[in-house]
């Protein structure tokens, strides 16, 4: 980062982006951006001094730009692009600029399909906790930060890694975590061995007497290789596991497990969070936290003051008996995570309100997504988000419904309009109810206007 003085973001309203060049902020580079819609991490840079334009223009970018960073999300016909490339300015993919800070300091990565978000949180607040002061980038709000991000002074930096665009390869970490491993982004990568090359080479660039940490119960994660001279350690519930956690226990006000390492009893873990997912998202976290300096009853202090991250199992709130909770599941797996989750912690009905979450997606998997809703008692399945993409003729919301109503010809299930959620969900919804939505886009806007509407 020598040199850099000025640094503009095309597209700095996104979790990831915003997380960075808060970084840049705190370090006194001088930042500027734009987005096509304001949000709070928008008017959090502006506080901090950022120059952030609503909308794209080629006027946008700083006649006094050293460096400008886009994410995966901006095409490369962006008219601020195009400016700055007449202007000569380097342009980088986040992913790089992540790369570059983290030469900064220790990384420790984590990657994969799911819950790479709750589990670099809890490795950063873990840090945090213990005084160890990490810089931290992760592409959620850490609810015990009031943060995504945050210019810490000690030896870790701790950051959740991007395979969607392969960005990831530009990360070189001390510690690198593999969650699990699945076929999302075939858009990207063509096919699944191409996934599973990067994830590989992901492993490889860890530094000689690195570590890498990978979630055992994905028999595809657990057959990557680390190279001569890196440690590997596997967390998960299989006993040949390093850190295992036994005896899970559910309910309502969170979840707890016995943990072993190398099958020495080390303590009980207690969350105040609950889902078996999250109790492996726990376990590798606090392996990751004592492999970098943290003791075990340090890490476990640290976890039960855990709450959480934005848009992951988030109750938004409660009226008339009724809670509502919203999660970002926006693949298969992750959609029968949360599900479990919420029957592992509600004893009354679970209604799942599910939105799909791009048109290539819907078109890789909707006979999967079809097959995700077996612990919902109740399914709204309703139109595609498309976050950007332009729609595919044939693609729609109602092939999930098709196929969940195939695939569970007993339960509940239908197919509804964005803007007729409200009204219907009103007229349907029960007391004793959990009201759960579920995707990456919009869908907790409606979420939140239920708990308004049911106030009333």
């Amino acid at each position: 980062m020598n040199g850099i003085n000025s640094v503009h973001f095309i597209g700095i309203g996104g979790a990831g982006m915003s997380g960075l060049a808060k970084i840049l902020i705190q370090k006194g580079v001088k930042v500027s951006g734009s987005d096509l819609s304001d949000s709070k991490y928008v008017e959090r840079l502006i506080q901090m001094g950022a120059q952030v334009k609503i909308g794209h223009h080629e006027d946008n970018v700083p006649e006094s730009c050293d460096l400008v960073v886009i994410s995966s999300a901006i095409p490369v016909s962006n008219p601020e692009i195009s400016r700055a490339r007449a202007m000569g300015i380097r342009i980088i993919k986040r992913g790089a600029l992540l790369g570059e800070l983290m030469k900064l300091q220790k990384g420790i990565a984590v990657a994969g399909a799911h819950g790479k978000t709750t589990t670099s949180s809890m490795i950063a607040l873990i840090l945090e906790d213990a005084g160890h002061d990490p810089t931290i980038v992760v592409g959620g709000e850490l609810c015990n930060l009031c943060s995504n991000a945050k210019l810490g002074k000690g030896e870790y930096l701790v950051a959740e890694a991007d395979e969607s665009d392969g960005s990831f390869l530009e990360l070189f970490p001390e510690i690198a975590m593999v969650t699990n491993i699945e076929d999302d982004h075939l858009d990207y990568y063509g096919s699944m061995e191409s996934i599973i090359n990067a994830f590989q080479q992901y492993i490889n660039q860890i530094p000689p007497g690195g570590t890498a940490f990978i979630g055992i119960d994905d028999e595809i994660a657990r057959k990557l290789k680390a190279p001569q001279n890196r440690k590997l350690k596997y967390y998960g519930l299989q006993d040949s596991s390093d850190f295992v956690a036994k005896n899970l226990l559910f309910n309502a006000a969170g979840s707890s497990s016995d943990i072993y390492y190398q099958n020495k009893f080390l303590g009980k873990l207690e969350l105040t969070i609950t889902g078996k997912h999250n109790i492996i998202n726990a376990l590798g976290a606090l392996g990751v936290a004592m492999e970098a300096g943290v003791g075990f009853h340090e890490a476990i202090t640290a976890l039960k003051k855990f709450k959480g991250v934005e848009r992951r199992f988030q109750l938004l709130g409660h009226e008339k008996n009724v809670k509502v909770v919203d999660d970002y599941a926006h693949h298969p797996t992750e959609i029968r995570a949360t599900l479990e989750a919420a029957r592992q912690a509600h004893k009354g009905r679970v209604v799942a309100v599910f939105q799909p979450h791009r048109y290539s997606r819907t078109k890789q998997l909707y006979h999967e997504f079809g097959n995700s809703f077996s612990d919902a008692d109740f399914v709204v399945i309703t139109d595609i988000y498309a976050a950007g993409e332009k729609a595919i003729p044939g693609i729609s919301g109602e092939l999930i419904f098709q196929e969940a109503k195939r695939r569970f010809p007993d339960k509940k299930i239908v197919y509804k309009g964005y803007d007729d959620l409200i009204d219907f969900l009103h007229k349907t919804t029960k007391a004793g109810d959990l009201i759960l939505t579920l995707g990456a886009g919009d869908i907790w806007k409606k979420g939140k206007e239920l708990i308004h509407v049911l106030g009333e």
